[in-house]
């Protein structure tokens, strides 16, 4: 593994299948690297998502309308 700025890096070898390798690409507008970091920064996303989903009604939110709407005056 290899250290830089952004924290620890793992090579990898991976086979996929090329027209969905450059559809990503094509959203991206990325090469190979950034477009796998990026699909997998999004799995990681959706499942903080799907976690915080699972939390809702469950938290009790004190602030009223007023006092988030106080904040932007």
């Amino acid at each position: 593994m290899v250290s830089f700025a952004m924290g620890e890096l793992r090579k990898i070898t991976v086979q996929v299948d090329c027209q969905d390798l450059q559809q990503a690409q094509e959203l991206t507008g990325e090469g190979v690297t950034e477009t796998v970091r990026a699909a997998l920064k999004r799995l990681a996303q959706v499942q903080a998502q799907r976690d915080l989903a699972k939390l809702r009604g469950k938290i009790e939110f004190s602030m009223s309308l007023d006092d988030l709407r106080y904040d932007r005056e």
